[in-house]
């Protein structure tokens, strides 16, 4: 499976947390990305950054299935697992033309690392709908059925939770992004 990149699936429950962190807070957090250097592919001259980084963003992605009362971690990666900056995106958006406006929501696309539990989408944890992953619920306290619970998933379902999450920290210095949670629903039915 290959990812399809930044700006791909933007159109399907789309969720923005209610915080806006600048630039300016993140600086403290500035940090190589994982590629380390742009040469598999080298960027068109275009698009080449010469301080090319990233920031040091931990993420955490949990489904809370419906009638479940805790969410499940799926994913934990991190920004600096994105080969393109945030800078280059913003190139890569408008070179045609195309403006930005204040108020304009861009994504950057899956964030995943290299290891399974740091796979940014459904369709990389499941391999592309073939192997289904585990959502694990711990046994709630007190309960008389007191069992850990596997509910396994191959891509979202009606339902879901979908809770998203990122924090920055270093030398003492913390900095959240709040959660942006979202509810996947039925689609409206066809008249």
């Amino acid at each position: 499976y290959v990812p399809l990149g930044p700006f791909g699936s933007k159109n399907f429950g789309t969720t923005i947390s209610p915080w806006v962190v600048t630039l300016d807070a993140l600086e403290p957090f500035r940090c190589p990305t994982s590629a380390g250097a742009q040469d598999d592919p080298v960027p068109q001259a275009y698009i080449q950054d010469p301080n090319y980084g990233s920031y040091d963003i931990d993420l955490t992605v949990a489904i809370q299935p419906e009638g479940k009362s805790t969410p499940a971690t799926v994913c934990t990666s991190n920004f600096r697992n994105l080969y393109w900056n945030a800078k280059q995106m913003v190139v890569h958006h408008t070179v045609t033309g195309c403006n930005l406006n204040p108020g304009d929501l861009m994504g950057s696309g899956t964030i995943s690392g290299t290891e399974q539990d740091s796979f940014g989408s459904c369709v990389e944890l499941s391999w592309g709908g073939k192997n289904p992953f585990a959502l694990n619920f711990t046994a709630e306290e007190g309960a008389a059925d007191a069992e850990a619970e596997v509910v396994e998933r191959r891509f979202l379902v009606d339902g879901d939770n979908v809770i998203m999450s990122g924090r920055c920290s270093s030398n003492g210095l913390s900095l959240g992004f709040g959660t942006a949670e979202g509810i996947v629903l039925p689609a409206k039915p066809q008249v």
